[in-house]
């Protein structure tokens, strides 16, 4: 097999394929080459350079033509790639127009080509990751729709505690996905910007040329051409990467709760079946999550990566020692980890498999104490808190000691018969009717969902 060595086994795991190939070698080397020959179409464009150098120049600037092995060795002596890439741009062009060669790269520097080159890399990877978002948040305003009246028992403290619905748990997941698309609406104009200013930031090279060379630049890309070059101003990656950083750590808490969810002792949902997923090398009987641990690794992964891009934030002058370099294989990994969880929650979100029965058997599992609480609020109305409070305490801790339902203690306790009527206890000891605001929650989620839309 003629492979370049690499680290291949988990990619299809961990990793959506179409953001690996904005990431690969090859989209790395292209979107550097795009950036070339739109500086050459702009330079062009002002008269600084011929019209008839274009042309030679956009037909080297394809990625194909590049050995991507030798251009790997080289970065180890040149520092970065876009010295040795520019150098093999040139010979390419000179092959067939040594004229046109003259021209490549002119007023630019390479951190232009490579920063440049990373925005165009990030705009696809933004149009990816908003489009299974949106996708993603489809799903879950379906879903929570579905089960918006389906008790189970709500668990704090991993303890059991009063009822909620399921379709309020994923309204909540729905909520977080819905956040983290307004936030990448709003920071998409900062990102999506330019960069360009040559040796130290001036583009002196370029003389009274320069301005008009960058804004036609930046028309060709189809990007924001900003107050000034940003060579060691790193906001706009950093805000992207921490709310990458927020994106893995929501996905993290979906794949958290269905886990738990899928726990034997609990039963009550589950990740989509199928032949082969999430069984054991030993036990015939396993069902793994094996989606949410990739939620719940990205999750744990990306916050050290997104470290890195804040610690690599404080860049010495105009053009940083190490600081940059730092950032090289940093966001691309936090957009392919993120990729790879969002990929993993519309399998899971989509295929969710609900036992309601066995939520229902769970939430009498206390006999009746998780709702202790709704005796308590209306006998209190009648009594009295600290009587009411009392009392309920007392008749709790005696179902406990007698391992009997708290309906039959309470139906027992003067205090509380001479209050409640059995119509009444039995009504306050249905989940179904001290849901309080869940079906609310989950229109309102619902509704910030479709006005995203909108």
């Amino acid at each position: 097999m003629n492979q370049r060595p690499g680290n291949q086994l988990f990619d299809a795991y961990f990793t959506a394929r179409d953001m690996r190939e904005v990431f690969c070698d090859q989209g790395r080397v292209q979107a550097m080459l795009d950036f070339e020959a739109a500086l050459a179409r702009a330079e062009a464009r002002v008269g600084l350079i011929p019209q008839t150098a274009v042309a030679s120049i956009e037909a080297a600037c394809l990625a194909e033509h590049y050995d991507f092995v030798a251009l790997g060795e080289a970065i180890a002596t040149a520092g970065n790639s876009a010295i040795p890439l520019v150098k093999a741009l040139g010979k390419q062009i000179a092959r067939s127009d040594a004229e046109a060669e003259r021209y490549v790269h002119l007023g630019a520097t390479s951190q232009d080509v490579m920063d440049t080159g990373l925005v165009l890399q990030l705009r696809r990877a933004l149009e990816l990751i908003e489009a299974d978002l949106a996708q993603l948040g489809e799903t879950l305003a379906t879903q929570a729709w579905r089960y918006v009246a389906t008790p189970l028992a709500g668990r704090t403290w991993l303890q059991h505690a009063t009822p909620v619905t399921l379709g309020m748990k994923i309204a909540s997941w729905l909520g977080a996905v819905t956040r983290s698309r307004q936030r990448l609406l709003e920071l998409k104009p900062r990102l999506l910007v330019l960069q360009f200013g040559g040796a130290s930031g001036t583009l002196a090279a370029l003389g009274e040329q320069a301005m008009p060379i960058a804004k036609a630049l930046a028309t060709e890309l189809q990007l924001t051409l900003p107050e000034q070059p940003w060579h060691t101003q790193r906001d706009r990656l950093v805000e992207f990467g921490a709310v990458l950083g927020l994106i893995a750590g929501s996905l993290g808490k979906l794949g958290r709760d269905i886990s738990l969810l899928m726990q034997t002792e609990a039963g009550e949902v589950f990740e989509p079946s199928a032949p082969g997923k999430g069984g054991s090398s030993t036990m015939p009987h396993k069902r793994n999550p094996v989606g949410a641990a990739v939620l719940i690794g990205a999750a744990t992964r990306v916050p050290g990566l997104l470290s890195t891009l804040f610690s690599a934030m404080p860049q010495e002058h105009e053009r940083s020692l190490g600081l940059w370099h730092a950032e090289w294989e940093t966001l691309p990994e936090i957009c392919c980890l993120v990729s790879g969880s969002l990929k993993q929650a519309l399998l899971v979100a989509d295929g969710l498999e609900v036992d309601a029965m066995r939520m229902t058997r769970n939430l009498d599992l206390t006999q009746g104490l998780v709702l202790a609480e709704a005796v308590s609020i209306v006998l209190a109305q009648r009594v009295g808190r600290d009587t009411a409070h009392h009392v309920l305490e007392q008749c709790c801790k005696r179902a406990v000691a007698e391992q009997r339902h708290l309906r039959a203690v309470l139906g027992e306790e003067p205090q509380v018969t001479a209050e409640l009527s059995d119509a009444e206890l039995d009504r306050l000891l249905d989940p179904a009717h001290y849901l309080g605001q869940a079906h609310t929650w989950v229109e309102r989620a619902v509704a910030e969902h479709f006005a995203l839309i909108a």
